[in-house]
C-alpha cells in the first residue's frame, strides 16, 4: 500500500523480520513512512484528542494559565495559539506556529484535572511502548550500534504533544504566509504522528524527500513515523531525518482546514552524548560549542516561546 510516494509498513510484519530490505531503503532514502498494525486503535487516539480539545475549547483563560509552564525550554501543559515559533528557532523567519498544544512527559507535568491526567497518562504509556518497538526495528534495519547499547538508548525522555491547528485567519492563508509551521527536523530518535484529515481535503503535513516537499495525507488506521536527528547520529548518518513542515491552506480552502496532530517524540535521555562535528556533518544545525554535547545541551537551544498575555496563551 502506498500513500503518495511514501511506503506503508505493518509493525506486526516488521517484528517478524519481513520487508527489511524495503524498510532499509526507505530509511536511507526518505526517513519517513506510514505504519499500520502498531497496537493502538482509532478509539485510543480519539479519547486523548477529545480530552485535549474539550480543554482547548471550554477552559477559561485562568484555567489555561494555571497549566502554562513558565519555563521556556521544556514542553509541559498548555501552549496557546501562536505562542511558539518554529521559524525563529530554525532561523527561517519570524512567523509563529499557527497552532495550540498540550504536552506531557515522564514527570513535571501540568494537568487541568485528574480525568485529563488519567486519559493522557494511559495514552502516553501506550505510545511510549509503540515508539520503542518501532525505533528498535528502525535501528536494527540499518545495523545501528549506539554507544551503551540499544536498550540503554531506548530508556528515553519522551514528549507527547497534541497540536490543534484551527482554521487560519485571513492574514495566515497560503497567499500571505504559506506555512502554519516552519520546516524543521525532529530532535528525536523517531517521532510518531497521528493526524486527523482536514474536512475539505487539504493536506497540511509535508516532508522533504529528495528535492521536493511531498504531501503526507491522512491514511486510515495508520500513523506517520518520522525519523529524527538522533537516529541519524547513532546510525552514522545512514538514517535520514527529513525536514517537514505544516502548510497553510489557500484562501479558498480556509473553511474546513482545521486538523489535529498527536505527536510523540521518542527523545533520548538528557545525558545522551554525541559528537558535535558528526552532527554538523550529518547536516544538523548545532549551535553548542565543543567536540561533544549532551542532548540536554542541544534541546535547550531549540525552544522559543513567544511573549504573550495569559489570555492569549
Amino acid at each position: 500500500m502506498m500513500a503518495s510516494t511514501v511506503p506503508t509498513f505493518s509493525l506486526a510484519d516488521l517484528r517478524t523480520g519481513r520487508h527489511q530490505d524495503e524498510l532499509r531503503r526507505c530509511l536511507t532514502g526518505m526517513g519517513v513512512f506510514y505504519l499500520t498494525e502498531y497496537g493502538a486503535s482509532a478509539a485510543d487516539h480519539q479519547r486523548a484528542t477529545d480530552t485535549a480539545m474539550r480543554f482547548f475549547t471550554t477552559a477559561t483563560a485562568a484555567e489555561k494559565d494555571q497549566v502554562t509552564t513558565r519555563t521556556p525550554n521544556i514542553r509541559r501543559g498548555y501552549s496557546g495559539l501562536e505562542a511558539e515559533s518554529t521559524a525563529q528557532v530554525t532561523n527561517t523567519g519570524t512567523y509563529t506556529d499557527y497552532s495550540m498544544s498540550f504536552s506531557m512527559g515522564i514527570d513535571g507535568n501540568l494537568f487541568p484535572d485528574s480525568t485529563f491526567e488519567a486519559v493522557w497518562t494511559r495514552y502516553f504509556d501506550q505510545l511510549y511502548a509503540i515508539s520503542k518497538t518501532t525505533a528498535r526495528e528502525v535501528l536494527n534495519a540499518v545495523g545501528a550500534q549506539p554507544d551503551g547499547g540499544l536498550d540503554n538508548l531506548l530508556d528515553c525522555d519522551p514528549v507527547l504533544r497534541l497540536r490543534y491547528f484551527p482554521e487560519v485567519s485571513e492574514n495566515r492563508v497560503a497567499e500571505a504566509e504559506p506555512l502554519r509551521m516552519a520546516p524543521h527536523y525532529d530532535l528525536s530518535i523517531i517521532t510518531l504522528i497521528h493526524q486527523t484529515p482536514c474536512a475539505n481535503g487539504f493536506v497540511s503535513l509535508h516532508a522533504l524527500i529528495g528535492e521536493e516537499m511531498v504531501p503526507l495525507p491522512y491514511v486510515p488506521d495508520a500513523i506517520v513515523v518520522m525519523c529524527g536527528a538522533v537516529a541519524s547520529l547513532v546510525s552514522g548518518g545512514a538514517v535520514l531525518a527529513p525536514k517537514h513542515h505544516v502548510a497553510a491552506p489557500p484562501a479558498g480552502q480556509r473553511a474546513g482546514s482545521s486538523r489535529t496532530s498527536s505527536v510523540f517524540f521518542l527523545r533520548p535521555s538528557p545525558d545522551f552524548t554525541f559528537s558535535v562535528p558528526e552532527a554538523r556533518r550529518c547536516g544538523f544545525d548545532v549551535s553548542v560549542t565543543g567536540e561533544t554535547a549532551t542532548f540536554a545541551d542541544w534541546i535547550g537551544t531549540n525552544y522559543i516561546t513567544m511573549h504573550t498575555s495569559a489570555a492569549a496563551r
